[in-house]
């Protein structure tokens, strides 16, 4: 069976897949490994033959690679407009992982531990697998970094994973980060008016072409008892009866100021005004912002709110629209053929993949990580083949398209390739690592490295707890800021069982991208100590 195995690697890649998905599909307590049971059932395998290990560093690297990229192209607008919000955090988190380097470094002294041992356990306790490359250049190829982040990367996750089971349900503050409005979800509510202005007036609106901001738009309009589109440049008149849709608390501040709560729903009169989700299929529309489509100026409609993912997100002016949304419209019911040309509307087009565009990104960022900064002393700091990905795909996911290149992918596609990049990567990581780490982890240094790996990690995970508290941060953002801590994918998804906000997931990517180059560099100065 081993010779079979050894002289057919897509079987075995493939029944380590199969094995590793079913595996981390169940539950053990609070716990689920994810794509994370391939690495398990990669290691168990691969501990059988070292033949079954050779040749994966192309299928480890393209997994990688598209794993990485699809992850940036899907955070990049949430990640580059928090930035702000997120620079204490990023910061302190930084810092935090030079410290964990430095304790890791005394303590393994301490323990005679060798530095490359040392470099690749903080390498594999982090899943920082371009500082692994990096270290193992570094000293020559030994294997001493390989052994170590085999040990201590399966030590990582499991610590991880507990500590966001400790922490997950406990609330923070979040004083300096306040909740998008797709967190609180959206209702609609209609309100009679008892006095007279401006649609721009009224708080929290978001009604300005290109605007920033607001919790509300409005879509129906009730006027001498006939209904249409509520228009931007509408003066509103004492009687009129307003159809809202936002954040609960804009809606509540809203009616307070306008009138009061009328009886009965504007959107269930549907003879005149119509309303739909349509799915942004066009690449025409992909990358333009909702106030560039110009709907109520060309139509006589407004977009009231976006479906993305699992999410339903408020329509505001400057939100980009992405191939795969779906995009509820309110508009005059002649006028819904031309919005089904408008958007394009089909389910089979948003399966299709530009691989144009994919292709591109993904070697722009393969050669991002190819330049390598001199450090003095032999030294040298690079991206590597995950962090260039990532950071490139985080710029082009912020840019959205560039002329005809549409760099997004539709939500469902990006999510499989995501998927299936990762359960590639971490099955390859397995089979390559499995005779090292049968080898090692049962020894007397073994046990140092795991014991070690642990103590750091539960350590640096609680510490950046506390930063999220001190920074005002969020409880979704700083659990996605500890699962980029230590970067590995399936601790997302574990934050996902706690937390559905958009936060979580921008705290994730930020420190990922930020926390790899600093990873590179700290193992780096480990090594050469």
């Amino acid at each position: 069976m081993l010779d079979l195995l050894a002289a057919t690697p897509v079987l075995t890649l493939v029944l380590v897949m199969a094995a590793g998905s079913a595996l981390g599909a169940l539950r053990l307590g609070p716990l689920r490994l994810g794509a994370a049971g391939a690495l398990f059932v990669g290691l168990a395998v691969g501990a059988l033959d070292p033949r079954l290990g050779e040749g994966l560093d192309l299928l480890q690297a393209v997994g990688l690679a598209l794993f990485v990229y699809t992850t940036g192209l899907a955070a990049g607008a949430s990640v580059l407009r928090d930035l702000r919000t997120q620079t204490r955090l990023l910061l302190a988190a930084s810092m935090l992982l030079v410290l964990t380097g430095a304790l890791a470094l005394g303590a393994g002294s301490l323990l005679g531990l060798s530095p490359g041992l040392l470099g690749g356990m903080v390498s594999g306790m982090t899943t920082a697998s371009p500082a692994l490359d990096t270290a193992t250049r570094t000293l020559d190829g030994s294997p001493e970094p390989a052994v170590g982040f085999a040990i201590a990367y399966p030590v990582g996750v499991i610590v991880a994973l507990l500590v966001l089971s400790a922490v997950g349900r406990r609330p923070l503050p979040g004083r300096r980060d306040p909740a998008p409005a797709s967190a609180a979800g959206l209702r609609t509510a209609t309100v009679e008016l008892d006095r007279a202005l401006r649609v721009q007036e009224i708080p929290g609106i978001a009604a300005r072409a290109g605007g920033r901001g607001g919790q509300l738009r409005m879509s129906y309009l009730l006027r001498d008892g006939a209904v249409r589109v509520a228009l931007p440049e509408d003066d509103l008149r004492v009687g009129d009866h307003l159809l809202l849709v936002g954040a609960p608390e804009a809606i509540d501040r809203a009616v307070s100021h306008l009138g009061r709560l009328a009886p009965g729903d504007l959107a269930d009169d549907r003879s005149v005004v119509d309303y739909r989700r349509w799915v942004v299929s066009n690449p025409e529309v992909a990358g333009r912002t909702v106030a560039q489509l110009r709907i109520p100026s060309r139509f006589g409609g407004i977009i009231t709110r976006v479906r993305r993912g699992d999410r339903d997100l408020l329509a505001l002016p400057d939100m980009r629209l992405q191939l795969g949304d779906r995009v509820r419209v309110v508009v005059p019911r002649e006028r819904m053929g031309e919005l089904s040309s408008l958007f394009g509307d089909s389910e089979r087009r948003i399966t299709e993949v530009d691989w144009i565009s994919v292709g591109l990104g993904i070697a722009l960022g393969i050669l991002a990580g190819l330049v390598s900064i001199p450090l003095g002393g032999g030294a040298s700091l690079a991206l590597g083949a995950a962090a260039g990905p990532l950071v490139v795909g985080l710029v082009l996911g912020r840019l959205e398209r560039t002329g005809p290149l549409i760099w997004t992918i539709p939500g469902s596609a990006n999510l499989t390739i995501r998927q299936l990049g990762l359960v590639l990567f971490l099955a390859t990581v397995g089979l390559a690592s499995g005779e090292s780490f049968a080898e090692t982890a049962p020894s007397r240094t073994g046990l140092l490295v795991a014991l070690l790996a642990a103590g750091l990690t539960a350590a640096s995970l609680l510490a950046l707890w506390g930063v999220g508290r001190w920074a005002g941060m969020s409880a979704p953002r700083t659990l996605g800021a500890l699962a980029g801590f230590i970067g590995q994918p399936v601790l997302m998804g574990h934050v996902a069982t706690f937390t559905d906000d958009e936060r979580a997931e921008s705290g994730y990517s930020a420190l990922f991208a930020v926390g790899m180059v600093v990873k590179i560099l700290v193992v780096q100065l480990i090594v050469l100590w």
